[in-house]
């Protein structure tokens, strides 16, 4: 079975991983990629996502916080803002993120007017990254 390297490295951590793999699925700004091996050369920005690797016969996932990822033929690269593997992610923090974005969304999109004091656009980026790690920890948000 055909392999390709896989490199995700962020400011903080360095190397988060680093290994040969069947396919990756992720999600860049213009939607999901799928990538196999031999792929044709690619440069894109990355947004908060649960990253899907497959090695062989086994799936695991990664959060991603955004950055960017460059495809060649033979090595697939992605310098994140931040990555996690599952182990690393606090659950209950994530839950408790997840909420309080969910209810500033939420309130800003009933009655904007009265809520000008919510950056919207922040609101929903920690929305998008609380949602992918609960997701990467396997648990299912709206």
């Amino acid at each position: 079975m055909s392999t390709i390297l896989l490199e995700v490295a962020t400011p903080d951590k360095g190397d988060v991983y680093k290994n040969g793999i069947v396919m990756l699925i992720t999600r860049s700004i213009v939607g999901d990629l799928g990538i196999l091996p031999k792929h044709a050369r690619l440069l894109t920005e990355l947004i908060p996502h649960a990253m899907r690797i497959k090695e062989g016969g086994t799936e695991t996932q990664l959060f991603v916080s955004g950055g960017f990822m460059e495809v060649t033929p033979d090595k697939i690269t992605i310098l994140a803002d931040s990555a996690e593997n599952p182990d690393e992610i606090d659950t209950e923090r994530a839950r408790e993120a997840y909420k309080r974005a969910k209810e500033r969304v939420d309130a800003f999109k009933s009655a904007p007017k009265s809520h000008e004091d919510i950056d919207i656009e922040r609101a929903e980026a920690s929305l998008a990254r609380a949602k992918a790690r609960l997701l990467v920890k396997g648990e299912n948000v709206a």
